[in-house]
């Protein structure tokens, strides 16, 4: 028999916020957190804008010499996991450690260490780069950290399957609580690649929106939309089973009722025509949900700006929901936070989890120009009140991965 998995804490920092709250009242409000890239001097490359998190001070959540030793990914992923556990009220103490999981992806990983640590390299020799290096740069070292702070003794790993990470991770671990290998598990994605080497990357492949107008730079479904911003952040969820979770009086803030993991098998950055691998990955969900296409009233979408995507995406929707697809709510918040690659299918999660509990769906922002091949109701603009029992959140990766994720609105 399948068990029931529920959230018991979640931790968020993005472009919006340092916290979860902060972040979710921002996308309500439809707040734009793309502006200039202040990390470094970006005035000698094409793409000047991101969507940066502000005022992060890794100081506040570890102590200094920690800190030196980690990436900026690492940072944020032990900030998110530290207010998910606050929230969750777990009590390792009283917990068994060893049904006690953590699975936190990354797109990249340490992606400025390597840059900074290769720029040593060639400057003072090789065998001169920081001991460190390699433990702050390896894409399953936030993982690790997270274990050993906490005390996880459970399964500990990583996944990285480009910008569906986030979505996989939290996915995975819901199968680990579903099917009786864990009891509590945290999950989520991080990633931190606003560098000049992963700008650069993706400035060379056509990817990023070269808009110096933070405001017409990230337009998820517009007929304008000419590419992605880049983000960066982490988002945190704890999963736990239900009755576990209610045997110790915590806080339930949404279930997870279904996950969708397919590949389109196509190509190594393009989607499948039409969506294909997209419509097996959502259909899949639904499926494992239990639950029929009209009864998912909100989808939270993958919706990068891409050209491509978007209109990959919509077409994806029509046809995994047939004629249900009319009455859907089909928002992208990437249109706020940019797209936080590994991070991204965590923190949206986050907001799907959220839109059901508070009743709202957060708004698509910049959107002016309609297109029609994009034609849902992308919630233009203004978020809207609405009443949801079942949402999904959307995440599409390089390489042909995809993943949804179908949540339920709690009630006691």
């Amino acid at each position: 028999m399948k068990r029931r998995v529920v959230i018991t804490g979640m931790g968020a920092i993005t472009p919006l916020g340092l916290n979860v709250e902060e972040s979710w009242q921002a996308a309500k409000a439809g707040v734009c957190g793309i502006g200039p890239i202040t990390h470094y001097d970006a005035s000698g490359q094409r793409v000047r804008i991101a969507a940066e998190v502000k005022g992060f001070d890794p100081v506040q959540y570890m102590d200094r010499k920690e800190a030196r030793k980690a990436d900026r990914c690492t940072q944020f992923a032990l900030a998110a996991a530290a207010e998910a556990m606050l929230q969750s009220g777990l009590d390792m103490a009283k917990m068994d450690a060893g049904r006690c999981g953590v699975i936190m992806s990354t797109g990249i990983g340490g992606l400025s260490t390597i840059e900074q640590e290769h720029t040593r390299g060639q400057q003072q020799g090789y065998d001169r780069v920081s001991p460190y290096f390699i433990p702050a740069s390896i894409a399953n070292i936030s993982a690790g950290h997270i274990a050993i702070r906490h005390g996880f003794k459970g399964v500990c790993s990583c996944v990285v399957t480009a910008c569906a990470s986030g979505a996989n991770a939290v996915g995975d671990a819901f199968r680990q609580i579903r099917d009786g290998y864990a009891e509590v598990m945290l999950c989520g994605g991080t990633e931190a690649s606003i560098s000049p080497l992963g700008m650069g990357g993706f400035t060379s492949m056509k990817a990023l929106c070269f808009s110096s107008d933070p405001r017409r730079a990230s337009i998820p479904f517009d007929k304008e939309r000419s590419g992605f911003v880049m983000g960066e952040g982490a988002g945190v969820l704890i999963l736990e089973e239900l009755e576990h979770a209610l045997l110790r009086g915590a806080k339930i803030y949404g279930e997870m009722v279904g996950y969708g993991a397919t590949c389109d098998a196509y190509h190594i950055t393009a989607p499948a025509p039409e969506g294909e691998g997209a419509v097996r990955c959502m259909t899949e969900a639904i499926k494992d949900a239990g639950i029929s296409p009209a009864e998912v009233g909100y989808i939270n979408a993958h919706g990068t700006s891409t050209p491509m995507n978007d209109r990959c995406e919509t077409a994806a929707i029509k046809t995994a929901f047939g004629d249900a697809a009319s009455n859907l709510l089909v928002s992208s918040t990437k249109s706020m936070t940019g797209h936080l690659l590994g991070a991204a299918g965590a923190v949206e999660g986050i907001f799907t989890a959220l839109a059901l509990a508070s009743g709202f769906v957060p708004p698509t922002i910049g959107y002016q120009v309609p297109d029609e091949e994009c034609d849902l109701d992308v919630v233009p603009n203004v978020g809207r009140k609405v009443v949801l029992n079942y949402a999904m959140s959307n995440s599409l990766g390089f390489g042909g991965h995809n993943a949804s994720l179908v949540f339920k609105r709690w009630r006691a």
